[in-house]
């Protein structure tokens, strides 16, 4: 698999959270060759099933949400569209380019006051969300036909190389995750395995998780892995709770965090050589194993945590190599484990 083609493939797709038909076939074309069966379900979720020769064997949910943050149209002033968001911080609105998920799309830009004609006081400080506008160059008749109210609207920047090992992108929360699931897929593509292996690229993740929490309902899982974003190191983060680029998977510590699946996961890491740090979730971990830990009598549940800079903006960084390596303590965790043990 060409790591960086299928971050760039995922990225350039437009699939906010509610809304995530955009990224589907992208997702599915890529995880079809490694697991027996794709298929979506009444969510929206993307389901790919690889089944093993017992019959009564457990299933091992792997999990990656595929919606990314944006915003939400909900009015129109003069041509210009208001609206709410759905994880996104408006400090990094103004003056952006964005995509109208429109049939076809349409771009804008974020509306935003030249410092000429801001008063000092405006300059330091965020303008209110709902004092931004999306601009599209539409007329006052055109915009409510358009781009109705509801109309998501999401990043529109390109993903590019820094460097030989960093990937710059929108959506790698969470989408870098579903490679990583792709991945491990791939390394298992020869193996016999003990169980059968359900890969979730799971929806709404960024609005509520309900796609997890329907998800796993249906599935019922005995097991599962939660594979989503941490955050990594830039100048101005504090180091506690931020983890340096390219130091491997983080791996979760905490009361949602099974023990005996982290007990193992740590054991994989250092037996296989594969860096990775320890993640303390001291309470809810933010991410989809709540969810999955509470269905019906209650799911086994383990974060792997892939590092990322500048989270829920439209250039979120990771590093190749951590993608790789938290690929293969996936992989190496299935292999090592032995049905009901």
């Amino acid at each position: 698999m060409d790591l960086k083609k299928a971050l760039f493939d995922l990225s350039l797709c437009a699939g906010p959270s509610g809304a995530e038909q955009g990224v589907f076939e992208t997702a599915a074309a890529l995880l079809r060759p490694f697991v027996d069966e794709v298929s979506r379900d009444l969510m929206g979720n993307l389901i790919g099933f690889r089944v093993c020769e017992n019959p009564k064997a457990e299933t091992l949910v792997l999990d990656a949400h595929l919606d990314e943050v944006g915003l939400l149209v909900t009015d129109h002033e003069e041509g210009f569209l208001k609206f709410t968001d759905v994880g996104v911080d408006p400090r990094l609105l103004p003056g952006l380019r964005v995509k109208v998920c429109t049939e076809p799309p349409i771009y804008g830009v974020v509306s935003c006051l030249p410092p000429h004609v801001t008063k000092p006081e405006e300059r330091e400080k965020a303008f209110p969300m709902n004092e931004l506008r999306v601009d599209c160059g539409l007329s006052p008749e055109e915009a409510p036909i358009r781009v109705p109210v509801g109309t998501r609207v999401v990043y529109d920047t390109k993903p590019f190389l820094m460097g030989e090992n960093t990937v710059c992108a929108k959506s790698m929360d969470d989408r870098a995750c579903f490679v990583i699931l792709c991945r491990a897929m791939e390394l298992l593509k020869d193996e016999k395995l003990p169980f059968n292996v359900c890969v979730l690229g799971s929806v709404q993740e960024e609005y509520d998780g309900l796609g997890a929490t329907v998800a796993a309902y249906n599935l019922m899982p005995a097991r599962a892995i939660v594979v989503d974003v941490s955050f990594g190191q830039s100048p101005d983060s504090k180091e506690d709770g931020c983890v340096k680029l390219g130091s491997g998977p983080q791996i979760g510590v905490g009361p949602v965090n099974n023990r005996a699946m982290t007990r193992k996961m740590l054991e994989l890491a250092k037996e296989k050589n594969i860096p990775f740090t320890r993640d303390v979730m001291q309470s809810w971990t933010g991410t989809n194993a709540d969810t999955f830990q509470m269905s019906r009598e209650g799911v086994a549940v383990c974060n792997v945590s892939l590092p990322l800079r500048y989270m829920h903006t439209p250039t979120e960084v990771i590093d190749l190599r951590d993608v790789e390596n938290c690929a293969k303590l996936i992989a190496e965790y299935i292999l090592s484990r032995k049905e009901g043990a």
